[in-house]
């Protein structure tokens, strides 16, 4: 039988997942995951007959190309011969061009390499995921899914920026990102609560990457993501939605350069910049500090905000679905989120919030919420390798760097 490999190759991490062909459909193999690439790195991979890899990666060997390779040489060694014949790669960007997955050849391989500075975070970690897995597996084929695609369906009115008509012929336009995460959402809506799919819907992938969508019967009408990644919410080293005058000023008065300002924008602000801690939500939340503090309430604030936006360009709203790393599992930040949203029509269950249940509102509320994982078929080993990772490496790490 044949394997499937799904790759996805993050700023931050890379996850992965395979699955066997068979008469009766795709069945998981393993799942697993690399988190925290930088200084230090943890690497969790569960099979689905229970046997358990993980390593700890420091120094150098923590970027990406090698934890890359650390992926593969494990697949290779927990499954010998067994045939990868295709391979499913999560990108970022797609571009306008881009509206359904692409067979990867040499040509298009090229072509996206044009949009990583639309993505610079992200692209050519994605990138460098396809080939590594194109010399890995030279005989399968590659398949790029994009991030942006799905939001193709935004009116003009949500795809557009207030400047003249030429900017947006020429591609300055919203993209939209978390497609894929988005996509996956609207089809577990489908099969488990179709009355809600057919309605209006906001989903908040809420994570290191954070960002909101707003679907109508399923599809993308607005988002708070923009040309790039960095619009919209605060997240875990980005910036978020910004004030252009203030790039402006850093420029003309302050004078920064595109680089100083890609590292400043991409890097060094969000919940890093803003608590001078860390990006990890969870340490913040177990922070004193009041800079940890005041990161997490503006994190906060400005998903109240952008809720209550994306629910006017609905006209109304139906149901919320909180997903994404903090989404699924923060019980603080869905509480603190939730709780002076009744004026929206929500009434949330703060027991049946801190149970981890999948609907977290009241019989009573106008507006149903939900928390779905992103990868539900996976939660059982996919939860081992969060649990294995929560509080470790990153968590120490920074503590111990402030109190030092």
């Amino acid at each position: 039988m044949s394997l499937l490999l799904t790759l996805n190759a993050g700023s931050s991490s890379i996850k992965f997942a395979l699955f066997e062909q068979r008469p009766h459909g795709l069945e998981r193999l393993a799942v697993g995951q690399v988190e925290g690439l930088g200084e230090r790195a943890h690497f969790c991979a569960v099979t689905t007959a229970g046997e358990r890899h993980e390593q700890q990666i420091d120094g150098a060997a923590a970027d990406h190309g090698h934890a890359l390779q650390g992926v593969l040489d494990w697949l290779r060694l927990s499954f010998p011969n067994r045939e990868v014949t295709a391979v499913s790669h999560r990108v970022v960007h797609g571009g306008a061009e881009h509206v359904e997955p692409i067979l990867l050849d040499d040509e298009n391989r090229a072509q996206l390499e044009t949009l990583v500075p639309l993505a610079p975070l992200h692209q050519p970690h994605n990138l460098a995921g396809i080939d590594a897995a194109r010399a890995a597996f030279p005989q399968a084929q590659q398949v790029a899914c994009f991030d942006t695609s799905f939001h193709r369906s935004h009116p003009f009115v949500s795809d557009t920026f207030a400047l003249p008509r030429q900017y947006y012929e020429q591609g300055i336009r919203r993209y939209g990102f978390h497609g894929l995460s988005y996509e996956f959402i609207s089809r577990q809506l489908k099969s488990r609560h179709p009355g809600l799919l057919a309605g209006r819907v906001i989903v908040a992938h809420l994570g290191n990457g954070a960002s909101m969508c707003a679907m109508r019967a399923g599809r993308s009408v607005a988002s708070t993501m923009g040309f790039t990644a960095l619009d919209g919410l605060p997240m875990g080293t980005r910036c978020g939605q910004i004030d252009p005058g203030v790039l402006l000023y850093l420029v003309s008065e302050r004078g920064m350069d595109a680089q100083s300002l890609t590292d400043l924008l991409y890097r060094n602000s969000g919940l890093k910049g803003m608590s001078g801690l860390s990006n990890d939500m969870r340490v913040l939340l177990a922070s004193d500090l009041p800079s940890a503090r005041e990161a997490v309430d503006y994190f906060v604030e400005q998903c109240r905000r952008e809720l209550g936006g994306l629910a006017a360009s609905l006209g109304g709203l139906d149901a919320l679905v909180l997903t994404g790393g903090i989404g699924e599992h923060s019980a603080e930040v869905r509480s603190r989120l939730l709780r002076s949203m009744g004026w929206l029509g929500i009434d949330f269950d703060e027991s049946a919030n801190q149970a981890g249940a999948e609907e977290i509102s009241l019989p009573r509320s106008s507006v149903r919420v939900l928390v779905l994982r992103l990868l539900p078929q996976l939660q059982q080993p996919q939860d081992a390798c969060l649990q294995s990772s929560k509080g470790r490496p990153q968590a120490s790490h920074h503590q111990k760097r402030q109190q030092s």
